[in-house]
């Protein structure tokens, strides 16, 4: 199923379902799918999150039967998933910009939010530097910590950058360099699971050793096939958009998938260009 189609068909099953308990990982088994790689491709394409896509439908249809029913508020807030009156009143006045209770009087403005339809442009065209490279395995060093699944794609969060800067600031590379097996740094990032709504990122080094110091993860990157992309530019944007390209035209015009495994950016320490920020390595495999 290309990308498209693959979309399309996830918005048509999150229309039918939005009263439902629903999630990305539920959306992602109906398009045959992992949820770690819809996640990104979702949100690559469209702008948005799946999470954000079902919360926003559902606050424009509240809001809606709102005004045209009777119904009582904690009524509707049961019927679209929420399950007391204060966190419903709680969204739908963030996403209304008034209160439930006031969307009933007259002259009242809301925010209307409607089924996200897919158009055909043109694309490609768009030169992007790529190489397919065999590895063995290999393990890291890394500091790590568990963030949302949520954040995947999302633009307008700093929670790893942050996460950078902080151990930055507290002298994390240093300390990593004394472990290394070489002074390039990798920011590997575990793929998303559907039993838990967290997943590991670390930053690391190349690690020869078994021991494990405290406060630190043994991390084996077992993939041996990997696409490895050129991210240029002078801050993590470039990170971001390289992102975008390779979900947007890589993957779906290349004849490889991406494996459900770990991938990183690698920051070497001796660079071919002054302009490279880093390289995103994906793991992958010819379709079949």
């Amino acid at each position: 199923m290309d990308s498209i189609t693959a979309i399309q068909s996830a918005i048509e099953y999150m229309e039918q379902h939005l009263l439902e308990d629903i999630n990305y990982m539920d959306v992602s088994r109906q398009v045959n799918l992992s949820g770690f790689h819809f996640h990104r491709l979702f949100s690559m394409i469209t702008g948005m999150t799946i999470t954000e896509y079902i919360r926003n439908r559902r606050l424009s249809l509240a809001g809606q039967e709102l005004v045209l029913s009777e119904e009582k508020v904690i009524d509707i807030a049961l019927k679209y998933g929420y399950d007391s009156p204060e966190s419903f009143s709680k969204a739908f006045s963030r996403f209304h910009s008034i209160a439930p209770s006031a969307a009933r009087r007259s002259g009242e403005q809301l925010t209307l939010y409607n089924r996200l339809i897919l158009k055909l442009s043109i694309e490609g065209g768009v030169l992007m530097e790529y190489k397919i490279v065999e590895r063995e395995p290999f393990k890291l060093i890394a500091k790590t910590r568990q963030f949302k699944n949520e954040i995947v794609n999302d633009d307008t969060n700093h929670d790893i950058p942050d996460f950078w800067e902080e151990n930055i600031e507290a002298g994390l590379i240093p300390e990593l360099k004394k472990m290394a097996a070489s002074d390039d740094i990798y920011g590997a990032c575990a793929a998303l699971s559907k039993e838990i709504d967290t997943f590991a990122y670390g930053i690391g080094v190349q690690y020869d050793g078994d021991a494990v110091p405290d406060g630190y993860r043994l991390w084996e990157v077992k993939p041996t096939l990997w696409g490895v992309f050129p991210c240029y530019g002078k801050d993590a944007e470039c990170v971001r958009e390289t992102w975008k390209k390779i979900f947007g035209e890589f993957l779906p015009g290349s004849g490889y998938d991406m494996l459900d495994e770990v991938d990183f950016e690698f920051y070497p320490a001796e660079k071919e260009r002054e302009d490279l920020f880093c390289e995103i390595w994906i793991p992958i495999e010819k379709k079949r």
